[in-house]
């Protein structure tokens, strides 16, 4: 208190008034945050490809940053292609849930601010994949990102197998995303992004989508948009769905 009570008596002496002082402190960002979005999905698609089948997906995302630009994070969803591969291959899995945890760090260089980091892609349960043939679907990813104004690019780089896929460690993942308001409470969304899968080039392909996102206030967002590939179908279609397929997704979410 003694420190608080000189300071405010200094800046008195200096002319500044207490009302400046208190603004200033109020535009600097708190030490700790914590923020969480649920979201519901008319299909979980991730990098174009069906999570889900044609199904809907429940989401859940949790993270925390410290205002020195540290951050870490973890997004739960259900799944369904991972079933479905153990399916046709005459086996069975437990695996019905994506469990990704991150951390990273993020610094403001003038306009543009630096994201470098790292994700682990768990599928709990999924043992099963562990026999001849087939590889674990868990994949661990390192990315360095930049973003300038309503532009984001980002390189993914997997040190390991790439969601089960074998003998794929070194795959990456690049992708321009841009997020640009055109009225109010309106946002326009556009992704395009190539999927590069090392030694199994005949599964790489590139992605596409476009949307809007609606932000309804106190925390409530909705919105749809269109994504397309490239992919082969052959090697995307399964139980008689091409993951890979053209279509639009649509999403309601709440950010707390």
């Amino acid at each position: 208190m003694q420190k608080v009570a000189k300071a405010l008596v200094l800046a008195g002496c200096a002319g500044l008034p207490f009302l400046s002082i208190a603004a200033r402190a109020a535009d600097e960002p708190p030490v700790h945050s914590f923020t969480g979005k649920v979201a519901l999905y008319s299909e979980y698609e991730y990098r174009g490809i069906g999570q889900t089948a044609e199904k809907p997906a429940l989401q859940l995302n949790l993270d925390y940053a410290h205002n020195s630009g540290l951050y870490v994070g973890t997004f739960l969803s259900n799944i369904k292609w991972l079933k479905d591969t153990a399916d046709v291959n005459g086996f069975s899995t437990g695996a019905r849930v994506e469990w990704d945890i991150y951390g990273g760090y993020k610094h403001a260089f003038g306009d543009v601010t630096m994201d470098v980091g790292y994700l682990r892609y768990e599928y709990p349960s999924s043992s099963a994949f562990d026999r001849p043939g087939f590889v674990s679907p868990n994949t661990d990813e390192v990315y360095i990102g930049a973003s300038w104004g309503p532009a984001t690019l980002k390189y993914s780089y997997s040190i390991n197998d790439t969601f089960g896929v074998p003998n794929s460690k070194g795959s990456d993942y690049i992708e321009l995303a841009i997020n640009y308001p055109v009225i109010d409470k309106v946002t326009l969304n556009a992704i395009l992004g190539h999927q590069n899968y090392k030694h199994n080039t005949f599964l790489s392909y590139t992605v596409w989508k476009l949307g809007a996102t609606w932000d309804f206030g106190s925390g409530f967002t909705a919105g749809a948009y269109y994504k397309g590939t490239d992919a082969d179908p052959v090697y995307f279609t399964y139980k008689g769905k091409d993951w890979s397929k053209d279509r639009l997704v649509a999403f309601v979410s709440y950010s707390f």
